[in-house]
């Protein structure tokens, strides 16, 4: 598999983030380890291939959602980061919960 170079230009904050993921359909249980309003970075020893579109159910706490996603970038044996699609509120209204609770541990 190809790895993406990558050029950091985020424009909303990134923050460490530990949580259960799974891609959809695919049964493989991963690792959230970086969150943002944009997107995601997910720990994976088989990241899928860059442009690849999926759908992410993450668990964080006593919550779970799923959001439609695409692999910007990959990090061959060490996950991929990806871009979240169009959200419907209650997956915006999740991920601001989240974002929020780890703007004030990160304060």
């Amino acid at each position: 598999m190809e790895e993406t170079t990558y050029a950091v230009r985020r424009t909303s904050p990134r923050f460490m983030f530990i949580a259960e993921a799974e891609v959809v359909g695919s049964g493989s249980r991963s690792r959230v380890s970086e969150l943002s309003a944009r997107g995601c970075y997910i720990d994976t020893m088989n990241p899928l291939p860059k442009d690849s579109k999926v759908r992410l159910r993450i668990s964080y706490g006593p919550s779970t959602c799923e959001f439609p996603a695409k692999v910007i970038y990959t990090h061959a044996g060490f996950g991929m980061g990806v871009i979240f699609g169009e959200l419907d509120a209650q997956q915006a209204s999740t991920l601001g919960v989240w974002l929020d609770e780890l703007a004030r541990k990160s304060e």
